[in-house]
């Protein structure tokens, strides 16, 4: 039997940094943490950076996950949104290398097609299939929360399918 594995998903943003740690044991999936980092509004970019450096940081060692997901930048038509998506994304990263965790990257398309099927699925029904896969009858959390949960399952499906196929990470 293998060893349970914990899991922090991060769904990074400049204004709120969705998070959720998923525990897997003996194959199913348990909710231990769950909630956004918000950072102060009309702050400079710099202080905003360190609230989500700071926070992950605490997440960590509150929760002591084995590893870490994050979601990979998506690019837009506004290329300073995805710049300052791009920063938000490095501070919870550096957090993560700081504290020894590993980190895996997956795109937006990639986490949704895993967890719903498809790889354009509304973020309510990725927040369904959240719910369901971890067993909660009414969550009560953003989306953003939702969105850091599904990066830590399709982590989980991930490093299973890896296993099972003898794949490298």
């Amino acid at each position: 039997m293998a060893a349970p594995v914990a899991v922090l998903g991060l769904d990074p943003g400049s204004q709120v940094t969705g998070y959720g740690v998923v525990r897997e044991a003996s194959g199913r999936a348990e909710l231990v943490a769950v909630g956004t980092i918000r950072t102060p509004s009309g702050g400079d970019m710099a202080e905003r950076l360190g609230v989500i450096y700071s926070r992950v940081a605490e997440l960590i060692a509150a929760h002591a996950p084995d590893e870490a997901a994050i979601e990979s930048v998506f690019v837009a038509k506004n290329s300073a949104s995805a710049i300052k998506l791009g920063q938000a994304r490095g501070a919870a990263m550096a957090a993560c290398a700081v504290a020894g965790l590993s980190v895996a990257g997956y795109p937006p398309t990639m986490v949704k097609k895993s967890l719903v099927g498809v790889g354009r699925a509304e973020k309510e029904q990725v927040a369904f299939m959240v719910a369901q896969i971890l067993g909660v009858k009414k969550p009560d959390w953003a989306l953003d929360a939702s969105d850091a949960l599904a990066v830590a399952i399709c982590h989980l499906n991930e490093r299973r399918m890896r296993k099972l196929t003898g794949a490298k990470s």
